[in-house]
């Protein structure tokens, strides 16, 4: 037997060899409460919290926090000396969560037991978010130390406090909210005067700040665009260029002629050259671009005799940035207004590049790639710059049906982009078929590959025991509904609610580990039946490719192909094909 000091107080327990009784850890856990308890008596502390997101100029300073705290301590707790007080400051931090360095080691420090009090200026030092204060003042009980507002005069020692203390942090957190409302209303007054609201300025032009006072008198920092002379000239030539050739490979072929790239100093991207298509901000704000957002059900918000001849338009609210990814809105929900920076085009030519852009749109999303005489195109790629080959007609007489794979960037910018060399295109097609009719002989290397693939996924099958799992789950439910009827049974004493209670919340902790446990089974078991479907086609593919190539149409071979071959790489030498299971 060994003995535990603590304070003044001595406890015994036993030091046992092999594995702990049923409800030991939790003995353990209370003994080790108990010493805590007895040793805050002896050592009574106080810890002062105090915390400031940004300077205000309200006299809420860390220093004032400190003292009010120091003066309430000393006139309504007077047993503790101010050599028994320990301050945590955190400045900088905001209080929509509790993740402050000093706070954190304060919270550390109160789990060590060396506080009794936890004292702060205002509720609103501590958190904003209901759950978080929840959290925390449950665990404040759980350890005994009460939890005392100065400015709100609330004290968790006593039932009213601590009521009040819930009350009042529901009204914080409703603060919060309504404050993050009043920004986002802010923006939209801003956004609605034209204001540029920061962030990465648009091709052709630079963000330039500017101090502008007030209605009182105070200066405020605001930005607004001006042109780029560097870059203003190409995005002009983009528009030029778009309205004679209508297309936007032929603006992307012009640019990579006249050596023309974006500000990173590479070649400007088909989408980046539509996107700068799109941008109102280019738009002048005269009256038919007025009109052309009015009939889109824009808000537009300015009036006509707002319009200019000079100045462009900036635009709002064009994305949800609330869901992943940022899905772009569409232009009845955008804002409209006059920007203080010239625009480019006139709202006629802005209009027409618009209409040319719809004209444009593909009828289905998939670039067509194929045609009646190339089997590959738009399946190899480019091993220089990663590019998808397509197939292309050679165009000297007496070359009939001959054809060459080219790379996609050499046939929009030429050699600059990319100088891989073409691919003989029937010696290609002949090739690779040739290639896979070897496989699909039952003597070549690609039968027991498969044979080995099989049963690598029944391995990994039977390595997955989602029945276990879900009878575990089974087992805990089980359990914690006995326990829950327990407590509902009269008579049960302070001790055995305090054992139920912490046994409960262990088996739905445990519960919590194997759903996500489960579910990542269930997800396996998923892509576990894919590869055998994978397998399944593949074999599938080889006999049919065996038995009727010479009979399947081009489109047939392509969709055997596709499940046959992972990638078709050319790197200007060597045609390298990827098989799926190598």
């Amino acid at each position: 037997m060994h003995k535990g000091v603590t304070g003044s107080t001595v406890h015994s327990f036993y030091v046992m060899d092999g594995p702990e009784p049923a409800g030991y850890g939790n003995i353990l856990g209370r003994l080790a409460k108990l010493r805590i308890k007895r040793k805050r008596v002896k050592y009574m502390q106080a810890a002062i919290y105090s915390r400031k997101s940004v300077y205000t100029g309200k006299g809420e300073s860390i220093e004032n926090q400190i003292e009010i705290c120091k003066q309430y301590i000393a006139a309504n707790l007077p047993d503790i000396p101010e050599d028994r007080i320990l301050v945590f400051e955190d400045e900088g931090f905001s209080a929509k969560n509790l993740d402050r360095p000093q706070f954190q080691k304060m919270l550390d420090a109160i789990r060590q037991g060396r506080f009794q009090y936890l004292v702060c200026y205002r509720l609103d030092r501590i958190s904003r978010s209901v759950g978080d204060f929840a959290k925390l003042i449950e665990e404040l009980n759980e350890l005994d130390v009460a939890f005392i507002s100065v400015k709100e005069k609330f004290d968790t020692g006593s039932p009213m406090g601590k009521a009040m203390m819930m009350i009042t942090s529901v009204f914080a957190q409703l603060e919060r909210e309504t404050l993050a409302e009043r920004v986002r209303d802010n923006m939209f007054m801003l956004a609605r005067r034209g204001q540029w609201l920061g962030g990465t300025p648009p091709t052709g032009y630079l963000s330039e700040k500017t101090e502008k006072a007030d209605v009182n008198g105070r200066l405020k920092t605001v930005c607004k665009l001006k042109a780029d002379p560097d870059e203003i000239g190409t995005v002009q030539i983009i528009y030029q260029e778009f309205l004679e050739l209508q297309k936007v490979s032929g603006v992307y072929g012009r640019l990579i002629d006249r050596g023309i790239t974006s500000r990173n100093g590479r070649w400007f991207s088909k989408p980046g050259i539509k996107q700068i298509l799109e941008n109102p901000v280019y738009c002048i704000a005269d009256k038919q671009a007025r009109d052309y957002f009015i009939a889109q059900g824009s808000d537009v918000c300015f009036s006509e005799e707002d319009c200019s001849d000079t100045l462009g338009l900036l635009s709002y609210h064009k994305r949800d940035y609330k869901k992943k990814g940022a899905p772009r809105l569409d232009r009845s929900e955008w804002i409209i207004a006059v920007g203080k920076h010239r625009g480019i085009a006139s709202g006629r030519q802005w209009v027409a590049v618009q209409e040319i852009l719809e004209a444009n749109k593909p009828s289905s999303p998939q670039t067509n790639a194929y045609n009646d005489y190339s089997l590959l195109s738009g399946m190899i790629r480019c091993g220089q710059c990663g590019r998808r080959m397509f197939a292309r007609l050679r165009k000297a007489k007496g070359t009939g049906s001959l054809f060459d794979y080219i790379c996609d960037g050499k046939l929009q910018g030429g050699t600059k982009v990319c100088g891989c060399r073409n691919l003989n295109g029937r010696q290609t097609d002949a090739l690779v078929c040739e290639t896979l009719m070897q496989y699909a002989k039952e003597d070549s290397s690609i039968c027991p590959l498969l044979e080995k693939l099989k049963r690598d996924i029944q391995r990994e099958e039977a390595a997955n025991p989602l029945e276990k799992t879900e009878a575990r789950m089974a087992r805990r439910r089980s359990e914690i509904g006995n326990l829950v009827i327990q407590l509902s049974q009269p008579g049960v004493g302070h001790a055995l609610l305090r054992e139920i209670s912490n046994r409960v919340e262990e088996l739905t902790a445990e519960l919590e580990q194997l759903t996500a446990e489960k579910k990542r089974m269930e997800e396996s078991r998923e892509a576990i039946a894919g590869k055998h479907l994978q397998l399944d086609l593949i074999a599938n593919a080889l006999s049919s490719f065996q038995a009727c190539a010479k009979q399947m149409s081009l489109t047939e071979k392509r969709t055997l192909i596709k499940l046959l071959l992972q990638r078709i790489e050319w790197d200007g030498e060597n045609l390298h094909l990827f098989i799926y299971g190598e």
